[in-house]
């Protein structure tokens, strides 16, 4: 959503779990800030600011290890989760290959060298008609169904790319010889926009991401055509 403070909608149920994950980090960093300004306060109230001695307290040391220690523990075991959930589970039934290049997109659909191969560039400004987005509009969007499980390869033929689907919540480099792997899946119809996140040259910007997801039939009639 435009001028808005928050994060975008989520699309999907990875897009959920790390946008909750961000509000849970964030009450935490706000629960040691509120903290640290309180005992500010109270230094500042008490109007003893100089040390004159040190004490032993057992108790003391007890709370700030075991709670430090809690803390981190409630923030690396969600953020472990979420990362081998990102990657998704063994079986697909789709596999999709993203490869960035100097500036556009290129995308295959298919597995084992059958499916289909095109390029995707972003549309021009003589090209907008109305209702169109300005920088993130495409010749060729990605076609995708919904309620399926797939697999996309992330790859780059010159320098290093990003692609990335804030409305998914996932972003994964593009890296010259060298694959990674995402795990995509959305639960009803849309279309959703992404743009290149790794700065990659001069024309960085002009890299939009358009994914459309539409049902199996649908699917099956845009590739037939």
């Amino acid at each position: 959503m435009y001028n808005s403070l928050g994060l975008q909608d989520c699309f999907n149920y990875i897009g959920m779990e790390v946008y909750l994950f961000h509000d849970y980090s964030m009450l935490i960093v706000l629960f040691i800030l509120v903290g640290v300004m309180l005992s500010v306060l109270v230094i500042l109230g008490s109007g003893n600011y100089m040390v004159k001695g040190y004490r032993s307290s057992e108790f003391l040391e007890l709370t700030w290890t075991v709670v430090p220690g809690f803390l981190l523990m409630s923030l690396g075991v969600p953020s472990l989760f979420l990362m081998y959930y990102m990657e998704g589970a063994v079986k697909y039934d789709l596999t999709v290959k993203a490869v960035g290049h100097q500036w556009y997109w290129s995308y295959e659909i298919g597995d084992y060298g059958t499916g289909i191969e095109f390029d995707s560039y972003m549309v021009g400004l003589d090209d907008l008609v109305s209702g169109d987005y300005r920088l993130l509009n495409v010749d060729n969007s990605l076609v995708l169904p919904y309620l399926t499980k797939i697999r996309v390869l992330v790859g780059s033929g010159d320098v290093l790319h990003a692609w990335a689907l804030p409305s998914m919540g996932i972003k994964a480099d593009a890296c010259p010889g060298r694959l990674n792997v995402l795990s995509l899946g959305v639960c009803r119809p849309g279309s959703m926009y992404g743009q290149c996140s790794e700065i990659c040259g001069v024309n960085h910007s002009f890299m939009p991401i358009h994914v459309e997801w539409v049902s199996w039939e649908d699917f099956l009639m845009n590739h037939a055509a």
